[in-house]
């Protein structure tokens, strides 16, 4: 989890350097690519996986919001900064598109410093020492091991249960509603306006 937060994180540096150059560069192809890496970048499903798995139980519902939170935010700011007074102008302009790197940067340079997630590192690493000792750094010392417990309990279940490939999920009846659903509130979703703003 934590290496593919990293190498998405690298991306969106990449893409934000790309449309920042895209003046300098006086191509507007720039841009289309700098924003087709932002598409592909992976942030909002890997930042609810990571910290709703790095959350205590207590927490998670609330640590799981926290991305719904920053996604407004960072709308409100880029609309705020994007005003003529501010970055909206014809010379900052490019500092505005480039400015999705700058979260990017942090999260690059600060999540090193946090371990792996402890269920990543029991389910799918088999590596309890690890897992304990991600739990500790993460919540502190203390009594973790119905926490451990927990993690041991989803793991049997996940051997009982067969993982299917997209292709056996879009045969299987009994899940068809549910990907109606989800396909479409995903397609709303790029009618809402948010990849207008």
């Amino acid at each position: 989890r934590k290496k593919c937060l990293l190498c998405n994180n690298v991306l969106m540096i990449v893409a934000a350097s790309i449309m920042g150059c895209s003046k300098i560069a006086q191509s507007f192809e720039m841009i289309l690519i700098g924003r087709f890496m932002c598409g592909v970048s992976l942030c909002v499903p890997l930042h609810h996986q990571y910290v709703g798995e790095i959350s205590p139980k207590k927490l998670r519902g609330f640590a799981n919001s926290t991305s719904s939170f920053f996604w407004s935010l960072g709308k409100a700011i880029g609309q705020i900064s994007g005003q003529r007074e501010l970055l909206g102008s014809q010379s900052l302009w490019p500092m505005l598109m480039a400015s999705c790197g700058f979260p990017a940067l942090v999260q690059l340079v600060a999540l090193p410093f946090f371990p792996e997630s402890p269920p990543y590192l029991l389910m799918h690493k088999g590596d309890q020492e690890g897992c304990k000792k991600a739990i500790r750094q993460l919540w502190g010392e203390g009594q973790h091991q119905a926490e451990i417990d927990d993690i041991m309990k989803e793991k049997a279940t996940m051997k009982n249960t067969k993982i299917l490939s997209v292709l056996e999920l879009v045969k299987e009846p009994a899940f068809r509603w549910q990907l109606y659903m989800i396909v479409i509130l995903t397609a709303t979703i790029q009618l809402c306006g948010i990849n207008a703003v």
